[in-house]
């Protein structure tokens, strides 16, 4: 197939392209290369990617509409992986524009140009941040996401519902996926596995919010991409059984499916800290802080859904994962 990947040269979706490349579809990735973080990052994966022969890429931002619509007339795609966005909660109550001009936007565009030009199948990318208030664990598609805690949440909240219409109104097959935590090897520099790592080797710091009394769902990288491709293989249909006196958020009387992808294994972040320490072989510094703003106590999946539907079953430990974290930062920062 050929498959357009959004945020190819962001985390999640680096891998998800080298996992269709290894299969032989042809990717397109996407990407604007901004600046939210280090963009040499995003080269260092963007070179990988490219060494394989039936990958391409186009620079473009999601939000420029003619851009959009003519890459989707151009390329004719069999399916679509939309991964970019603009990412974390924090700067969503700094730059709140940036979220609206990517997240809302940019979404709307991939809408149009799927609808527009034939895509057999839509999958996106949400968050588990959209249970935002709700504390009722594990957190399940079944139950309503109407309480968002921060801007970031509210966007993703927003792709849902509108992938929902196009999936409505024009029959679109879409399926959204929440992501819990995700980490590994070539992760983001704003997410606490890097920030932690970075300041143990520099003899700095770390800043602990809630005191450390969090629960994350922490999911391997590697585990999220296979769980992304199996999705895109199995095209969203209408529930047959959807009832509208009683309606499932998770399914629809259209071809729409909403699954939570996390490791379904909580870790308290205490215990996540001192892995870390194990694997860098020094103790950290903590900086114990009250939560954030827009932050939420604990996340646990409940990923049933996804392990009826496509057989996804997260196999990597956290104590597994954050070595393998580990061993990459070491070698491509030569510390």
């Amino acid at each position: 197939m050929k498959i357009l990947v959004t945020g190819a040269a962001g985390f999640i979706g680096y891998f998800v392209a080298q996992r269709l490349l290894a299969r032989g579809d042809e990717v397109v990735g996407l990407d604007n290369l901004n600046a939210y973080y280090d963009p040499a990052l995003k080269e260092a994966r963007l070179e990988r990617l490219r060494r394989a022969p039936g990958f391409r890429f186009e620079k473009l931002d999601l939000a420029d509409a003619a851009g959009m619509s003519a890459l989707f007339a151009r390329e004719r795609f069999d399916r679509v992986i939309h991964l970019g966005a603009q990412a974390g909660v924090r700067y969503s109550i700094e730059n709140p524009q940036a979220y609206v001009d990517s997240n809302i936007t940019g979404t709307l565009n991939v809408l149009e140009g799927c609808r527009r030009n034939g895509v057999q199948h839509l999958v996106f990318a949400s968050t588990s941040s959209v249970y935002g208030a709700n504390t009722r664990m594990p957190f399940s598609v079944h139950q309503a996401a109407t309480h968002p805690v921060s801007f970031y949440a509210a966007t993703k909240r927003a792709n849902e519902l509108m992938a929902h219409n196009h999936a409505m109104q024009y029959r679109l097959p879409v399926t959204g996926l929440r992501f819990f935590t995700v980490y590994g090897p070539w992760g983001r520099p704003d997410m606490a596995l890097f920030l932690f790592t970075r300041n143990i080797l520099a003899g700095k710091p770390i800043d602990v919010f809630n005191h450390g009394r969090h629960k994350r769902d922490f999911t391997y990288v590697e585990d999220i991409a296979e769980g992304v491709v199996r999705a895109v293989d199995r095209v969203a249909t209408p529930d047959p059984l959807w009832n509208s006196d009683d309606p499932d958020p998770a399914t629809s009387s259209a071809p729409y499916r909403v699954y939570n992808i996390g490791n379904s294994h909580p870790v308290d972040l205490s215990h996540y800290i001192e892995t870390l320490e194990q694997c860098l072989g020094r103790k950290a510094q903590k900086n114990l802080l009250p939560m954030q703003p827009g932050d939420v106590p604990d996340t646990y999946a409940d990923v049933n859904d996804l392990v009826r539907d496509v057989g996804y079953r997260p196999s990597m430990p956290v104590e597994q994962g954050v070595r393998a974290f580990v061993d990459w930062y070491r070698g491509y920062y030569r510390v």
